[in-house]
């Protein structure tokens, strides 16, 4: 966690206000006993501070004591007595002769006591005449409170004062006693009611007991907010800190000191705290406590981890049911343990359960976690826990053994669908050191299970491992290395090294199967825009075609024919869709998932909009009936993808953060989110600093791309730096997608990067070029089904044309056509400043119905380029009404100024960024200085990072 505990007291009342109110207003009511029990921990010292803070009277005599052990007797309230500034203005006057009997319990005081009286030779004498005198005293302090902490560790003297005290209590005193419960008084797990002697008092003596449980989750939360200096926590970090501490105040305080391995909100859910020592000694204590029946019962518990009944206690600890039920009565009663559902026991917490496990002697760890195993598979519930089994094996030292039940662990998770837990046990069985046998089975199983897992990069690296060990016949040598390249294809962002991974495959899957070759062939013909050039793809799946009918495994057959429609359907090849026709029936959901969310991206990206949405529902279709976390993520982020393709961006952005924060494992998904992410920060927010970097990123992050990523993010930079006047920097960057563009002959997928290019190279009067990637488009479009390619092929030779003639609703009327609402406005508005340019009167009309297009999506920072540019022609705008009102805050256009000027841009660089009028950010500029009491731009960075605006109004 990043950020420090502050070194306040946190409040106290989180958690308690109401239950500190009903005290409170029962204790004024003299004499009055308050009794507070709880765990340790549990914050019942700061309840009392509290409570005393709220009911003593100014100047009225405050006695502290804390009962140790071992202590004196009676040191405890002679401490208190004692202690500087206890008895302010001391002695009362005419104090009774019987105090004199406390001078040798309190030399401190004796110059203030009456003479010592003759010493009793009778014990019990003098020990009931200094109880006499210790109440007497009390008595003369009038509005008096004292309070007596921890009274289960009281001596017996100080026992003896309390019952007297108690018997007959001064009229005005307040007696606050707390002491140690684990569980609530008057329940039968603890004798009396948690004190070590009766409660008892006369009638007209206020008494309230109550007992302070631990803190909620949300509680915890918090209260770790406020020892954290934060606002909240997310709910998750809460319920995992609750979780680990019980919702004790001060273990939730020591946790936080000390750090905790994860930040709020953070994925990992497995991480541990250092273990405090409070907690430590706190266990260790108690254990010492117990008898020693009761300490194999808990350290069984501990072993066993989980909660357990009397049958698996007993059965790990070698005791029978009666002896097993009489140390759990004493585990309860000391609060090792706790009853959970079932009838089965557990520890409080999990610092709890970490501080006994780490109680049991070391050697005798793997014998106890063996006889866990036997004793699960003899009593635990059905179906067994295999990977509980697993691990007490593993820990007990037995490998084999374990990597066996961890591998029935993974044959029972992927069975029943659930991809992800059987890659896990999978991976967990291999680390465990199986037999060669084995190992190599469950190799095979990993790889195939994997696919559909989103694994991290732990899968690759073991089935290299297996891999490297050459124990394996060629047949599963070969489906495990295509499956590797698979997973590395798919998951990993090794996009070449993925595809030469397939590639080494084919020859040992031919001289065994040659189904598994054809399937590995038309895997790789695939095109990606950062794979081989088109032809070599062509070339594959030619090869795959060949070995088709001598494929007699149906799903293999199925499988080499789906991954031959999306390669068709990828490369724009009109007979994709007789391919799709083709696809049999007989596909597994996951099969019919995968394929159609591939044809789904390709028809989307081609330009079939009817097509796309028939595949989507498919694949969802799919999905729903198999539940694979890889695929549930391939057809978020189609659906994100094609719904921003669409126009369909309302809850987007939201949709697409999503995503992003869900699919950081599975490089493509991820870049896909990221693309739809900072596009959408460009469009709606006018945020081009954090879109330029979102884009970037994605652009990083992607393995293969098939024809989404590269190009639409180049295009958007483009369009950033054309709309900021700086063409040449637009060429700039497209230079890097046109050079994968070109290097694959994928020119089916330069629907959205050719059009800005050309405009960037116009502009930047480098006309010729410009013509020849026309032309190059064209001539990479003949033959191809890429209708986006065709409107954008119309789209580029509008730029290129001349005068007001220009075709550029032949490009508009394409986009429409094609369900592509923002690539239409673009034409619109290139159409509508050429007729400006040209002197039409109908140029404002069309740029104003461009406006309206880019409002009807959102597309603020679209609609600011317009208007910029309708300015910049002459003609006015009108700001709409209603503007939001930010006060002594800077607006979030004021804050993107100041930004910029603090790392020193000029205003006229600025307003080219932003899409702004040099006036406006001369106006935004001195707004900022003055909203920031800055007097330079040199001051307005560390000012900025201070300033948080509230939420915006609506002014009139």
């Amino acid at each position: 966690m990043n950020a420090e505990p502050t070194p306040s007291t946190p409040d106290p009342l989180i958690g308690r206000s109401v239950l500190l109110d009903d005290v409170r207003s029962t204790f004024h009511h003299r004499p009055a006993v308050a009794v507070i029990t709880g765990e340790q921990g549990v914050g019942k010292t700061r309840f009392v501070r509290e409570l005393l803070r709220r009911t003593t009277t100014p100047g009225a005599p405050t006695l502290l004591a804390r009962c140790r052990t071992p202590a004196a007797p009676f040191a405890p309230i002679a401490d208190a007595l004692s202690r500087p500034g206890a008895l302010e203005g001391f002695p009362p006057a005419n104090l009774p002769p019987v105090t004199g009997a406390l001078r040798g319990l309190l030399p401190d005081l004796a110059a203030h006591l009456p003479p010592a009286p003759p010493r009793l030779c009778e014990p019990r004498a003098e020990h009931h005449r200094v109880l006499r005198a210790l109440h007497t005293l009390t008595a003369s302090l009038g509005d008096a409170v004292l309070v007596v902490e921890d009274l289960h560790r009281a001596d017996p003297g100080t026992r003896d004062f309390l019952r007297t005290l108690l018997a007959d209590p001064p009229p005005r005193l307040g007696l606050v006693l707390t002491a140690l419960g684990h569980t609530v008084p008057h329940t039968d797990t603890e004798s009396a009611d948690g004190l070590p002697f009766p409660l008892r008092t006369p009638s007209h003596v206020t008494l309230v007991e109550r007992h302070l449980l631990p803190l909620s989750a949300p509680e915890t939360g918090a209260l770790a907010a406020e020892l954290l200096g934060t606002q909240t926590v997310p709910e998750e970090f809460a319920d995992r800190l609750h979780r680990w501490t019980g919702g004790l105040p001060q273990v939730v305080g020591e946790v936080l000191v000390r750090g905790v391995p994860t930040e709020p909100g953070a994925e990992r859910t497995d991480a541990r705290p250092p273990l405090p020592a409070s907690v430590r000694r706190a266990v260790v204590e108690r254990l010492r406590a117990l008898p020693p029946t009761a300490r194999r019962v808990v350290a069984a518990a501990a072993v066993l981890r989980t909660p357990a009944n009397v049958e698996l206690l007993g059965a790990v600890a070698e005791l029978d049911e009666h002896e097993t039920r009489r140390a759990l009565a004493a585990a309860l009663r000391h609060g090792v343990v706790r009853a959970a559902e079932g009838g089965s026991y557990a520890f409080p917490y999990d610092l709890a359960h970490r501080a006994a496990y780490e109680a049991v002697a070391e050697p005798e760890r793997p014998v106890l976690h063996l006889r866990a195993a036997r004793a699960l598979a003899r009593h635990a519930a059905r179906p067994l826990p295999l990977a509980r089994m697993a691990e007490h094996y593993r820990r007990a030292g037995r490998g084999e053994q374990a990597a066996r039940y961890l591998e029935v662990a993974g044959d029972r998770a992927a069975d029943g669908g659930d991809a992800g837990t059987g890659a896990a046990h999978y991976l967990e069985a291999l680390r465990c050191g199986p037999s060669p046998v084995a190992r190599d089975r469950v190799a095979l199983k990993l790889a195939r299970v994997a696919l559909n897992a989103r694994p991290g990069p732990e899968v690759p690296a073991a089935l290299r491992q297996v891999l490297d060990h050459r124990s394996l016949d060629p047949g599963r040598s070969g489906e495990i290395r295509l499956l590797l390249g698979l997973l590395l294809r798919n998951q990993s962002g090794s996009g070449l090294e993925a595809l030469e991974e397939i590639a080494r495959a084919v020859p040992d899957l031919l001289g065994v199967s040659t189904g598994q070759a054809a399937r590995a062939l038309a895997i790789t013909a695939i095109p990606s825009l950062k794979g081989w050039p088109v032809g070599e793809h062509r070339r594959l799946l030619a090869e795959a075609e060949r070995l088709l009918p001598r494929v007699e495994e149906e799903d293999l057959r199925s499988a080499v024919l789906a991954n031959r429609a999306t390669a068709l359907a990828l490369m724009g090849d009109p007979s994709a869709w007789e391919a799709v026709a083709d696809l049999p029936e007989t596909l597994t959901a996951e099969a019919t998932a995968r394929v159609h969310a591939n044809l789904a991206g390709a028809a989307a990206a081609l330009g079939h909009p009817v097509r796309a949405r028939g595949f989507l529902t498919r694949a969802q279709q799919a999905v729903r009936r198999h539940r694979a976390p890889y695929l549930e993520a391939f057809v978020e982020t189609t659906e994100v993808v094609a719904a921003f393709t669409g126009g369909r961006w309302r809850g987007l952005l939201e949709r697409a953060e999503r995503a992003e924060e869900q699919y950081r494992n599975v490089p493509d998904f991820h870049a896909e989110a990221l693309l739809v992410c900072g596009l959408l920060r460009l469009h709606t927010k006018g945020q081009t600093d954090v879109a330029r970097r979102l884009l970037e990123q994605a652009v990083r992050t992607t393995a293969l791309d098939t024809g989404v990523v590269l190009a639409s993010a180049a295009a958007a930079v483009a369009r950033v730096h054309l709309a900021a006047g700086r063409p040449a920097r637009a060429v700039q960057s497209v230079e890097g997608a046109l050079h994968q563009v070109r290097r694959t002959g994928a020119w089916v997928w330069a629907t959205a990067l050719v059009p800005p290019a050309v405009d960037a190279l116009t502009r930047d009067d480098r006309t010729d070029r410009a013509h020849r990637l026309v032309a190059e488009l064209a001539d990479g479009l003949a033959g191809r089904d890429a209708p986006a390619g065709e409107a954008a092929l119309l789209t580029c030779r509008a730029l290129l044309g001349a005068g007001a003639d220009a075709p550029y609703e032949a490009a508009e009327d394409a986009w429409t056509r094609l369900e592509r609402p923002l690539e239409a406005a673009y034409a619109r508005e290139a159409r509508g400043f050429r007729l400006l340019a040209a002197g039409a009167v109908d140029g404002r009309a069309v740029v104003d119905d461009a406006i309206g297009a880019y409002q009807d999506l959102g597309a603020v920072w679209d609609v600011l380029r317009c208007q910029r540019g309708l300015r910049e022609h002459g003609h006015v705008t009108v700001r709409r009404p209603g503007a939001l009102g930010y006060g002594d805050h800077l607006s979030p256009r004021e804050r993107a100024v100041a930004r910029l000027a603090s790392v020193g841009l000029s205003n006229r660089e600025i307003a080219r960024e932003l899409v702004l009028s040099h006036r406006t950010v001369e106006h935004h500029v001195a707004r900022a200085l003055r909203k920031l009491g800055a007097s330079s731009r040199t001051e307005i960075g560390p000012l900025l990072a201070a300033d948080t605006p509230p939420a915006p109004t609506n002014s009139p």
